[in-house]
């Protein structure tokens, strides 16, 4: 019998805004903090640990604190790359990570001569683990096709994070059927930022949520973060997904079609709620008729819901619209993946080629980040060393 816990999409540091992203860590710690009282045999996390592959050295201090503990009761960690903490060079923090002994990197295959990807499997009191990691723009998925395991064990655990039909339903999203997978007791999923529990025969498939809402419907829909908690019972598994209630949410929407009294009529709808340390989300829907946009006195509102007291304020504007020009303001981009991977469809349709494949990847190259203090050289090394990785050139 064995006790072990399920984190998915922790996407520390993910946060712009310093209130959210402070209670993203705490939900963080407060799941740390359940597994050690619940004494786990160990933690899994599968994907998007950070939200990127190189995180902010202050998130990487907080991390590098709570792995302590967890290694310092004995606890053993093993994860895999996410779509955000992946590196088509293969370095990301998370070696470092590995390297102070917080934790272990179970993404281990071997590509066959027939193309085939054999994963091997790290063992650990008798169970074997199997990882593939997620990658931009679900470029994992024909992968993960290819994918088998050598052998069969008394218990297995498959990582992975990606998209399966069965989470995406009938949504035009890149996705991959169960039974494309090799088979195992246990599939830890991240990737898809919402609980899912399956049981088939003697397999479980799990998404657990992603430890603290990423955006701003993630907020309205999700309200708290989640994870995962298994026992196994010889062939059986008894999960249960545990809340990690930081602050409670409130949630008004208000319709607008006058922009000249609209800022008293949100500050008057505001001043009906109790926004005492909670985190409150205002979202403005309608058509502007009279006024425009700009009318609206947002900093007002703000300082409004300051005095209410609440811990953290967003505010979207998404479904206001203008009545003249008919543009919808988009201030929240909620899924840049979904966004990018519309966009180079598009463009391969109308371009068709063989490098088109090459594209996500050197997107997200091109858009790394110079460390603080980081050397041009370093940096540009870094940088090539992953365009050399994707498109699998040598250079002088």
């Amino acid at each position: 019998m064995a006790k072990f816990a399920h984190f998915a999409d922790c996407h520390l540091g993910g946060w712009r805004e310093p209130d959210l992203q402070g209670l993203n860590f705490q939900s963080f710690q407060k799941a740390v903090e359940i597994c050690i009282k619940e004494r786990v045999d160990f933690i899994l996390i599968s994907g998007d640990l950070f939200d990127s592959a190189y995180p902010p050295i202050e998130i990487l201090k907080e991390t590098f604190a709570e792995f302590k503990k967890i290694k310092d009761v004995g606890i053993p960690v093993f994860l895999i790359a996410g779509s955000h903490d992946f590196s088509a060079s293969g370095k990301t923090f998370l070696d470092v990570l590995e390297k102070a002994g917080f934790c272990k990197n179970i993404e281990n295959f071997q590509i066959q001569e027939n193309g085939k990807i054999k994963l091997i499997p790290t063992i650990f009191k008798d169970i074997a683990f199997f990882g593939y990691s997620g990658k931009k723009s679900s470029m994992e998925i024909e992968d993960l096709k290819k994918v088998y395991f050598d052998s069969v064990y008394p218990f297995s655990i498959f990582l992975l994070h990606t998209t399966i039909k069965d989470v995406v339903g009938n949504i035009p999203m890149d996705s991959i059927e169960k039974d494309k997978l090799p088979l195992a007791d246990y599939y830890a999923f991240g990737h898809i930022h919402q609980v899912f529990e399956k049981q088939e025969g003697n397999s479980c498939f799990v998404y657990p949520g992603p430890i603290f809402p990423n955006n701003f419907q993630e907020l309205v829909d999700l309200e708290s973060g989640s994870f995962e908690l298994i026992e196994t019972n010889g062939g059986r598994l008894k999960v249960q997904n545990i809340k990690l209630k930081i602050k409670e949410v409130v949630y008004l929407e208000v319709f607008l079609e006058n922009a000249l009294s609209a800022t008293e009529k949100i500050i008057q709808e505001i001043d009906k709620k109790n926004l005492k340390d909670k985190i409150f989300l205002l979202k403005l829907k309608g058509t502007i008729i009279k006024g425009k946009t700009g009318d609206i006195n947002f900093e007002e509102i703000e300082s409004f819901v300051k005095k209410k007291g609440a811990h953290a304020f967003l505010r979207n504007i998404s479904s206001l619209k203008n009545l003249e020009s008919e543009i919808v303001l988009e201030e929240n981009l909620d899924n840049i993946e979904k966004i990018e991977e519309k966009v180079f469809g598009e463009f391969a349709e109308k371009n068709p080629a063989d490098f088109n494949k090459f594209l996500p990847q050197l997107v997200h190259a091109f858009s790394l980040e110079k460390n603080e203090d980081e050397k041009s050289a370093i940096f540009e090394s870094r940088l090539l060393s992953d365009l050399k990785k994707i498109l699998n050139l040598e250079f002088v």
